[in-house]
């Protein structure tokens, strides 16, 4: 069974290992942890840590395009939807919606002619 350990209770460890005051195995056997999950946190900690050291703004502006891609992919998904479901419904002078089948009032273009009188 795997135990849950806080995050502070890994900070800790990694502050103590990073001291390099006790070894591993000391650390390991104190405080009842496996030095290979030891060295996980450690190595999780030196990748983590130059990212503290970014401006925020970069953060928030690699967010904001990153939102930005998710929601242009999802406009395009949704226009192709419903280009074809226009392509679906509006081709066809009969719609089944519900169960019940429906005329389809879908505006046809006429052209305008004028009227053609008889003495003309």
């Amino acid at each position: 069974m795997k135990k849950q350990y806080s995050a502070q209770f890994k900070a800790q460890i990694v502050q103590e290992m990073l001291k390099e005051e006790k070894s591993f195995s000391q650390l390991a056997s104190e405080h009842g942890v496996s030095t290979k999950q030891m060295g996980r946190w450690k190595t999780i900690a030196l990748e983590g840590l130059p990212r503290l050291f970014e401006p925020t703004d970069q953060k928030v502006q690699q967010d904001y395009e990153q939102k930005i891609e998710t929601l242009y992919a999802e406009i395009g998904r949704l226009t192709t939807e419903l280009t074809w479901l226009k392509k679906k419904i509006w081709s066809s002078p009969w719609v089944t919606l519900n169960g019940w089948l429906w005329w389809n009032a879908a505006p046809v273009s006429y052209r305008y002619k004028p009227r053609q009188s008889y003495w003309a």
